[in-house]
C-alpha cells in the first residue's frame, strides 16, 4: 500500500501532466480544492470512493494511483501492441495514444471494401473531432449530410453529431480520428489490448 507522501505525490504529478489547477481536479472530481491540497502533501487518507473520483477525473485507473510505474512515460506504441477497439463489419479501429493522455485521443482504422462502423449512426460525448482518409474512399454520414472523403481529405464535426463511416470504394481504406477532449468512458467499455 502507498504511503499517503507517495500517494499525494501521483495525484500532483498526475495534476500537473494535464495542466490542471487543484480547483478543476476538485470540480471534475467533485472534491474541495482544500482536501486535494492536503492529499496531495500526504496530510489525510482518503476513502476509496475518493480516490475512485479523482481517479476518474484524472482519467487514470485507480491502480495508477499506488503504481509506481504508473507515471513512467509512454511514448512508443508498436503498431502490434495496439489496443484494438469494436468496430462495424470489416472494420478495425485502433488507438494510438493511452491514458493518461488527458487532452486528446488519436485512433487509426481499417476498412475493408463495404466495412463500415455499422449500419446506424452513433454519438459519442460532445468533443472536437477530426476526420482523415489516409488512404482509399469513405463516405462519411454526418447528421442529415454525407460526404465522400478520398486520400488526404479530412473533415471536422462534434462528435455528438450522429454519424458513420463506410468504405464505399473496391480498394482497403485507412483512416485516422482525432477527437479533444477524449471521450469520456469509452476506453473502459470497448478498448481491447492484444494477448
Amino acid at each position: 500500500m502507498a504511503s499517503p507522501d507517495e500517494l499525494g505525490y501521483r495525484i500532483r504529478a498526475f495534476r500537473e501532466m494535464r495542466g490542471m489547477s487543484l480547483r478543476a481536479l476538485g470540480a471534475r472530481a467533485g472534491t474541495s480544492s482544500s482536501l486535494l491540497s492536503q492529499l496531495e502533501n500526504g496530510k489525510v487518507n482518503p476513502s476509496i470512493g475518493s480516490l475512485r473520483r479523482i481517479a476518474q477525473a484524472l482519467g487514470v485507473g485507480l491502480a495508477d494511483l499506488f503504481d509506481d510505474n504508473s507515471l513512467a512515460p509512454r511514448h512508443l506504441l508498436r503498431r502490434a501492441d495496439r489496443p484494438e477497439l469494436e468496430m462495424g463489419e470489416g472494420a478495425r479501429k485502433f488507438a494510438l495514444t493511452r491514458p493518461p493522455l488527458h487532452h486528446l485521443e488519436v485512433y487509426t482504422g481499417e476498412f475493408e471494401p463495404g466495412g463500415s462502423t455499422g449500419d446506424e449512426a452513433y454519438v459519442h460525448g460532445d468533443s472536437q473531432e477530426i476526420f482523415i482518409v489516409i488512404r482509399g474512399t469513405v463516405t462519411l454520414w454526418l447528421g442529415e449530410d454525407q460526404y465522400v472523403l478520398e486520400a488526404g481529405d479530412s473533415i471536422d464535426y462534434r462528435s455528438g453529431v450522429p454519424h458513420r463511416m463506410a468504405n464505399t470504394g473496391t480498394e482497403p481504406a485507412e483512416v485516422m480520428w482525432i477527437t479533444s477532449p477524449p471521450t469520456p468512458d469509452e476506453e473502459d467499455a470497448s478498448i481491447h489490448f492484444p494477448e
